[in-house]
């Protein structure tokens, strides 16, 4: 089983697969000064065959680590931002778009004030809370049509968490 050990989340490092939300760039002042406005943070994708955004809340129990990543899923149809409200790391565990390379699989902890948008077609494993339950606000397609694709990893990777910041 190989093992899957996740680095820091980086735009530059996770550009291949989405946006990584977090204030960066120059802010722009609005409400008279009293807010710092870092605008456009993700390339959200929703629209296809009419589908439309939708805000959710996602509550993520971690589960045991090292953790068995057995199945990936993609949607083909759409991007999905997953943005944390709890304050907490998070797990995020992706390959690239298209035909799905187990080999191709790679991990990052996205640390406390970071999300990330994961552009349509990106494989990915479903969200993977750290150390506590954690909640997310997910920006999403929602349509009639079915918008999931799953992949059953012919050999499960072990997905080792980092340990905790003290």
């Amino acid at each position: 089983m190989r093992a899957l050990n996740p680095r820091p989340l980086t735009a530059e490092a996770f550009a291949r697969y989405g946006d990584v939300i977090e204030t960066r760039g120059a802010p722009r002042e609005i409400n008279y000064g009293h807010t710092l406005n870092y605008h456009d943070l993700a390339a959200l994708d929703l629209s296809a065959d009419g589908g439309r955004a939708a805000v959710s809340i996602f509550r993520s129990t971690p589960p045991t680590y090292p953790f068995a990543i057995r199945v990936m899923e993609r949607h083909p149809k759409s991007s999905q931002a997953f943005i944390p409200l709890s304050g907490r790391p998070f797990l995020v565990v992706v390959a690239q778009a298209g035909v799905f390379d187990a080999g191709a699989v790679e991990a990052f902890v996205a640390a406390p004030g970071q999300g990330v948008n994961l552009r349509k077609d990106v494989w990915h494993h479903f969200n993977l809370a750290l150390h506590a339950p954690s909640e997310f606000l997910v920006i999403d397609r929602d349509a009639a049509d079915d918008n999931t694709d799953e992949v059953t990893l012919r050999e499960p990777l072990l997905l080792h968490a980092p340990e905790p910041a003290s």
